[in-house]
């Protein structure tokens, strides 16, 4: 029978048009990459926005337990995937980028790999890639958190699992989110209120965050802790103030914004810098 005129054929011929290219394997030689959809890929990431590690005040023992954690992970002993949760612009983010920094610094050629939480359905695929890489991953997921009807966190389980294959060695997750158990307290109350059975209604989500080996609080800072970090600012960009000026205006600055954060402290010193005539980049 002829080809063309086959309909088993034509059907083959049509899915396989209809089915996407497999992905070249990636150049692994930049530190950091994002991972995009339609079309899946790796996109290197030429500098990446971070703060040094030094300036991150406030979250000293946070700080040295997931530098630790990385360390290992790097030199490929054991090491735990990390849940850093809490107040927004403490620095959970920031820190991340940093610990990631501070490693490489200390020699060992780790990536990191940034996905968006609205990926999280191809993270399988991004797994694949990345197992038979021959380097170490952080898997940095930021402002993660999930609704009431929100299905993407059983994806997120096939990373912290594993499932069959088990997560692969060489890849480790690190994510941030002001929940700690990734979902609002107030539909935890109201599922367990309204379900029949409510202790099982959220325990596969609220469970989740077991999941995670560490858990790294954050938490507001204190006034001290907030100047400390714009003192910590000056002094890293030579910017020359007085300490009356410093903390009138820091002061001011915070009560304007309604909260005191490393990110409040960050946007103060920006404001400042650019009127003292300093330049950040």
């Amino acid at each position: 029978m002829d080809p063309l005129t086959d309909p088993m054929e034509r059907i083959a011929a049509a899915l396989e048009r209809m089915s996407p290219a497999p992905l070249a394997a990636p150049d692994f030689g930049a530190e950091a990459f994002v991972w995009h959809t339609d079309p899946e890929r790796l996109e290197p990431v030429a500098k990446v926005s971070r703060v040094d590690i030094s300036l991150l005040v406030g979250v000293n023992r946070s700080r040295d337990t997931l530098l630790t954690n990385t360390l290992q992970f790097a030199k490929g002993l054991p090491a735990n995937n990390a849940l850093l949760w809490g107040a927004r612009g403490m620095g959970k983010s920031s820190l991340v980028k940093a610990v990631h920094a501070k490693v490489r610094a200390e020699g060992h050629d780790l990536k990191l790999v940034e996905l968006q939480r609205e990926d999280l359905p191809t993270v399988a695929r991004l797994m694949d890639i990345l197992r038979d890489a021959p380097h170490q991953f952080i898997l940095f997921c930021d402002d993660l958190s999930f609704s009431h009807d929100d299905q993407h966190y059983k994806s997120l389980k096939a990373v912290l699992d594993g499932g069959v294959a088990g997560r692969p060695d060489n890849v480790v997750l690190y994510a941030t989110s002001n929940r700690r158990h990734l979902m609002p307290r107030d539909m935890i109350e109201n599922e367990r209120s309204s379900a029949i059975n409510p202790s099982e209604a959220v325990e596969e989500k609220v469970s989740l965050s077991d999941r995670f080996g560490l858990w790294l609080g954050f938490h507001p800072c204190s006034q001290d802790e907030y100047l400390d970090m714009i003192r910590g600012y000056c002094a890293a960009y030579d910017l020359s103030v007085s300490e009356e000026e410093l903390q009138a205006e820091a002061i001011e600055w915070q009560a304007t914004r309604g909260s005191r954060s490393g990110r409040v402290a960050w946007q103060f010193f920006t404001d400042l810098a650019g009127r003292k005539g300093i330049s950040l980049g």
